[in-house]
């Protein structure tokens, strides 16, 4: 053995959080790839919905999906305007504490990173990993480190940050510390180079995130793709894909698996049809879910008709918005024809409406509650349900120069004001209002095309 890596997925500190399979997939993978090249590996996840040391079982729905236990906290003094309590979600940090006081002393600590805004929570990891083992060096990556490197330098008291895709930086980084020299030739750019992220490292959630390509064709004007991947868009065999899969429904249990890819459905010849027919032919009894929206272009019948077929029960479809002009503006990367069709043809395969979501985003810099309204209404007369995300900053997006241009934000300002429960209200006259009557009518439509729901 080379040495013992400590990793740590920290907790979220938010007005709000719901796990919806979420999964540190990257540290995951970060794990299995320092596993294959001879290093112990153990996790400590915050936001472990089953961890035997919660004070009671959080909730879950049919599908394993349910919110964090929450501990309310004060209020940091950038977001005192904001009249919501503000919380640290996850574990209680008593039971963090006693776990990590209970573990042997780690060769060096890898702490990853979610929102930009949710930064306090890897901060509180690495004070108290600092206190237990004052001269471990710790490795901060993730989301908040890639978007913001200078601020997590500055302030997370990490003695290291990886930006980007961290698999080989990581690795480099660990054998530096520890003195070791590790054969990387065997890993590359090509995604099949790498081994599959390490779930079972993990406690059994009853789900599994997975990732079948990393980047997207497409450059949304709000999006961070590009920025997390610079590498561009990349695929797994979709038989690898059905490997982990496999292994993760037959050896460990579970049943629901969660699509994070920006771009599952581009080429579907090629990837995602190859990659259901190969789950049908080895007989998996699996349910699949699309939380990150696809997109609804590439959906024909051939393809609906198939993830009917396998097992989709969640069909999230990524609009936007039905304006026209704001598709063309943001990316180009959909119509409201593609998404007719691909509705239509959803139905056609046996979904459901309450299968079957479109996402409408609100609160870009100028837009418009009527704009907002519109495309909920577009939604439900299409036939399916309106889930509405309020926009979040992405330093580094187009949508980030044109709010720091039109005075919403300073370019160096905190990242807590980074969130989206705060930033879309913070420039829009009527803001939180119309974000109220926009949500309502979105939840009175669905109810109509849904009852249950």
């Amino acid at each position: 053995m080379k040495g013992r890596i400590l990793l740590i997925n920290p907790w979220i500190y938010d007005f709000a959080a719901y796990c919806e399979w979420s999964e540190p997939l990257g540290l995951l993978s970060i794990a299995a790839v320092l596993k294959e090249n001879g290093y112990e590996v153990d996790l400590m996840d915050c936001l472990d919905r089953r961890h035997p040391g919660l004070p009671s079982v959080p909730r879950e729905d049919a599908y394993g999906c349910g919110k964090f236990a929450k501990t309310l906290v004060e209020t940091p003094s950038v977001l005192s305007h904001v009249r919501r309590r503000y919380g640290r979600y996850g574990l209680p940090v008593e039971v963090f504490q006693e776990e990590l006081d209970r573990q042997p002393r780690p060769d060096a600590v890898l702490v990853t990173s979610g929102m930009t805004y949710w930064y306090p929570g890897p901060y509180e990891a690495i004070s108290r990993v600092k206190a237990r083992f004052p001269r471990v060096p710790v490795i901060l990556g993730g989301i908040y480190a890639t978007l913001c490197p200078e601020h997590a330098r500055e302030g997370s008291g990490a003695d290291h940050v990886v930006t980007g895709e961290g698999e080989l930086k990581a690795l480099h980084v660990v054998d530096e510390l520890t003195g070791n020299r590790s054969n990387c030739t065997r890993h590359s750019d090509v995604l099949d180079s790498l081994p599959s992220p390490l779930h079972e490292l993990r406690r059994n959630q009853g789900f599994v995130a997975i990732e079948t390509s990393r980047g997207c064709p497409f450059h949304c004007t709000y999006c961070a793709s590009s920025l997390l991947h610079p590498r561009g868009f990349r695929r797994r065999d979709p038989h690898r894909v059905a490997d982990e899969i496999e292994h993760c429904a037959r050896e460990l249990g579970i049943r629901d698996f969660a699509f994070y890819d920006d771009a599952l459905l581009v080429d579907p010849e090629h990837h995602v049809l190859v990659l259901l027919d190969e789950i049908l032919r080895r007989g998996l009894d699996c349910r699949f879910h699309s939380p990150n929206g696809l997109h609804a272009r590439y959906v024909d019948q051939a393809l609906a008709t198939k993830m009917h077929e396998v097992g989709f029960k969640t069909v999230r479809l990524g609009l936007e918005t039905s304006s026209a002009l704001e598709q063309r503006r943001t990316g180009a990367k959909i119509s409201n024809r593609d998404f007719q069709r691909a509705v239509r043809y959803l139905q056609e395969a046996g979904f459901g409406a309450e299968q079957i979501t479109g996402y409408v985003l609100m609160g870009l810099p100028g837009q418009s509650v009527e704009e907002v309204m519109d495309s909920v209404e577009f939604v439900h007369d299409c036939g399916a349900l309106v889930q509405i995300t309020t926009y979040s900053l992405i330093p580094g997006t187009k949508e980030w120069e044109r709010a720091v241009s039109a005075g919403h934000i300073h370019a160096g300002a905190d990242p807590l004001l980074h969130n989206d429960s705060i930033y879309p209200f913070s420039w829009c006259p009527a803001g939180l209002d119309d974000f109220k009557r926009a949500k309502a009518s979105a939840l009175s439509g669905n109810r109509i095309l849904a009852p249950a729901t």
